[in-house]
């Protein structure tokens, strides 16, 4: 089918809800992807933060065939042998005891909020509002979009999930305002990325922390765009310190294919018993397979130093353009935000005809997102497409 035909089918058949470039991507070849015409463009925003190991993967797609072709799928009322050793990687490299698996970020969203809402009521104390802040995205669903910030994604869908107050991110004394004996949960991200690629201090976090240990309240970390090696780390509130009582997972767990996990403390797990959550798909052997090969790459230590030190490389060079257009440039690891004094929309189409793929996070900030295996040559390279870009 050529170009313009899937297209048209495209505006002909499909829901309108994403403002698409006009390109046909046909496949791709670890930091690469291909379009129609045969043009190749070096992915930096990969999947917005998904593809952790690039395209294609040998040692991901080995994994994938096998295992389709011997098991993929069978409900969750059975074992599976991908599926336990998927949790038992995640338990053993985390604060966690537990793990729920999902299909999606905003799955592991909505479970989390649920599984705060059960835990407090299983501890007798009636409460159920919950804590989220300025410039947060969660998600699309009704529970995720609630904790959601921007105006313009929740006010179509009111009323959404009651109980739900926001806090200025990285505001303290604000939040320590608004998180009462009420509060059984504060969701935050320690990164934010839809928010503008910001930065949660180490003070911010450690008092959340004590505020929801004065409060009886759960701390979830919404690591679904920030964990998993993107900052450097396993996982971004690794930096910190310090742990959540549950956190989201999902973007790169699987390297493209639909995962999402909530990991949780004994303690909240133990108040969800059987038949009070379940997901028909979540879990299943394919994808579990897949994120158990992606698990043991991005959680050895060499890997995730060069993804500190790339990391590095990508913020220092596009701080060396000294282009007046570069308001700040900010992040962790291979999450970096560029903020412009202008549109991001001009630069991010220039980009894209020169052959680098980058993404917006707001109407004025450049998203930054490779795939984790990016070398310090494919960074120069970009870098010196955006200064083009730029000049």
């Amino acid at each position: 089918m050529d170009k313009q035909t899937i297209i048209a089918d495209e505006a002909r058949y499909m829901m309108q809800t994403y403002r698409r470039a006009d390109v046909v991507l046909e496949r791709g070849e670890g930091v690469y992807l291909f379009d129609s015409d045969g043009r190749r463009y070096l992915d930096f925003m990969a999947g917005i933060a998904v593809a952790a190991l690039g395209h294609a993967d040998p040692a991901v797609t080995a994994a994938v065939a096998e295992q389709a072709a011997t098991l993929t799928h069978v409900s969750n009322l059975f074992y599976t042998a991908p599926q336990v050793g998927l949790a038992r990687r995640l338990v053993t490299h985390s604060f966690a005891d537990r793990v729920f698996l999902t299909n999606s970020g905003a799955e592991a969203i909505e479970g989390a909020l649920k599984f705060a809402r059960k835990w407090a009521r299983e501890r007798g104390v009636g409460k159920h509002e919950i804590v989220a802040f300025g410039g947060s995205f969660h998600g699309r669903t009704m529970g995720a979009l609630s904790i959601t910030y921007k105006a313009a994604y929740r006010d179509p869908f009111a009323p959404l999930l009651p109980g739900v107050c926001f806090a200025p991110f990285n505001d303290l004394d604000a939040a320590r305002a608004m998180i009462t004996d009420d509060t059984c949960a504060v969701v935050v991200e320690p990164v934010q990325g839809e928010g503008g690629i910001h930065t949660a201090t180490p003070e911010f976090l450690r008092g959340l922390r004590e505020l929801c240990n004065q409060h009886e309240a759960r701390l979830i970390f919404d690591e679904i765009q920030c964990g998993l090696g993107r900052t450097g780390r396993l996982w971004a509130h690794e930096a910190h310190g310090i742990t959540p009582d549950i956190m989201t997972l999902a973007k790169p767990l699987a390297n493209g294919l639909p995962i999402g996990a909530i990991l949780l403390t004994e303690d909240v797990a133990a108040a969800v018993g059987y038949g009070e959550h379940g997901s028909t798909f979540a879990g299943g052997p394919v994808v579990c397979r897949a994120a158990e090969v992606v698990f043991d790459r991005v959680s050895d230590p060499a890997f995730l130093a060069a993804v500190a030190e790339n990391g590095e490389r990508l913020q220092r060079g596009l701080r060396d353009l000294n282009s007046p257009r570069v308001v700040e440039v900010r992040g962790a690891g291979l999450l970096v935000g560029v903020e412009l004094d202008g549109p991001a929309a001009p630069v991010i189409a220039a980009a894209r005809a020169r052959g680098l793929l980058v993404i917006n996070a707001g109407e004025t900030i450049l998203r930054i997102a490779p795939p984790l295996i990016v070398t310090r040559e494919h960074v120069d390279e970009a870098v010196a497409i955006l200064g083009e870009c730029l000049s």
